[in-house]
């Protein structure tokens, strides 16, 4: 049986430091943190594989982000966005958000294991060859299916 709290005190910091590559907020940061170790207590049945943990847990914190992104876009009128926005051109307004929307769209549909390493080195933080560590294959592993999921991204977006 896997003991939570040494699974919250080893993970913490790094689900934090993740969130804040996603979020760049420290105040949501903390509350999103909060929330995926809530989740993860809650769900703490589903882990697989303990040694994949932290994997496990950047999967809860990213599915916690994207569900409040979420709910916050329902809750913020375009009028209300565009109103805040000191941006003088309101056609590169659209398009910054368009191509913003497009990548993230691309990114949500990637399959494992390129969303998740992807996610791991540009929000997450991590090097190649954490990641390699963490799903147990080498380094060129990660580079490769990295360099992968950086296409299919750029692909999607037509470029």
């Amino acid at each position: 049986m896997l003991d939570f709290e040494k699974v919250f005190t080893e993970n913490n910091q790094f689900v934090f430091r993740f969130l804040m590559k996603l979020c760049g907020d420290v105040s949501l940061a903390e509350e999103l943190t909060q929330e995926t170790f809530f989740r993860a207590y809650m769900n703490i049945s589903g882990l697989r594989n303990e040694e994949k943990v932290a994997a496990w847990l950047c999967q809860i914190a990213k599915n916690t982000y994207f569900a409040w992104f979420n709910a916050q876009k329902k809750n913020q009128p375009m009028a209300e966005e565009l109103a805040n926005d000191s941006t003088p051109d309101i056609a590169e307004f659209f398009e910054e958000k368009e191509l913003a929307g497009r990548a993230f769209s691309r990114l949500h549909a990637l399959e494992e294991p390129y969303k998740e390493v992807f996610m791991l080195f540009v929000f997450g933080g991590l090097s190649l060859k954490d990641i390699s560590a963490m799903f147990g294959k080498s380094e060129s592993w990660a580079r490769v299916t990295y360099y992968r999921a950086k296409q299919k991204i750029m692909e999607g977006l037509g470029r």
